[in-house]
């Protein structure tokens, strides 16, 4: 894997909520205020169902994935790959 997946699973939605953040804070209105945990909460929940939809396709394959690599933010540890596959 390689590219941002190989670092997060969910690199999309970490930048979404990245630009909301940006959003807060350069516009600090009671709107955004109260829609910034909302958002972020509908993003977790929609990461954390396409997740479950992609484990019961891909089962092992994907469990593997999911334990070596973080879901939301990039871990500066040793990132501990699998060999590519045989041809």
């Amino acid at each position: 894997m390689t590219g941002p997946y190989a670092w997060m699973r969910h690199p999309q939605y970490t930048a979404f909520i990245v630009i909301m953040l940006g959003f807060l804070l350069q516009w600090p209105t009671i709107p955004t205020l109260l829609m910034f945990p909302v958002l972020v909460g509908l993003y977790v929940h929609l990461a954390h169902t396409e997740e479950a939809e992609t484990r019961a396709q891909f089962g092992e394959a994907y469990d593997r994935y999911a334990a070596a690599t973080p879901a939301f933010f990039p871990s500066w540890r040793k990132q501990v790959r699998e060999p590519p596959r045989e041809r």
